[in-house]
């Protein structure tokens, strides 16, 4: 049997806002939606990347608990180039949102800055760096 992901769920306290995030960060999401319970968006490589909001998620576990504490799982995002890393991540500052590590040139050879979404989940974005 081939493993293949084909979704990721986020969990949200303010459906406006983290998809407001999102958006910013480059993910297509129809509007209209702000208000949804749930909402899907496709990946440019077929991902499906959702969003509920806790209610919706209590509808079918009513014991949930949001995580607290820090992140539990990390998004990355490739941005493509270091000057995107460095665009998007300053784009998504001057918007409002969370930084939680600058644009750094990693020793594993990628451009890497951490921001966090609405709920605290860790959002990377990285590029390779270009050979020397």
């Amino acid at each position: 049997m081939t493993l293949k992901l084909g979704f990721i769920g986020i969990v949200t306290n303010d459906m406006a806002a983290s998809l407001a995030f999102y958006r910013a960060l480059g993910v297509h999401i129809e509007a209209g939606q702000d208000d949804a319970p749930h909402v899907d968006a496709k990946l440019d490589n077929g991902i499906a990347l959702a969003w509920d909001t806790v209610e919706t998620i209590r509808g079918f576990d009513p014991t949930f608990i949001s995580a607290t504490g820090g992140h539990r799982i990390a998004l990355a995002f490739d941005k493509g180039t270091p000057a995107e890393v460095d665009a998007a991540f300053a784009s998504l500052i001057d918007a409002g949102h969370t930084a939680h590590v600058e644009p750094w040139d990693a020793h594993w050879g990628q451009r890497y800055a951490t921001l966090l979404d609405p709920d605290g989940n860790s959002v990377d974005l990285y590029a390779e760096l270009a050979a020397n």
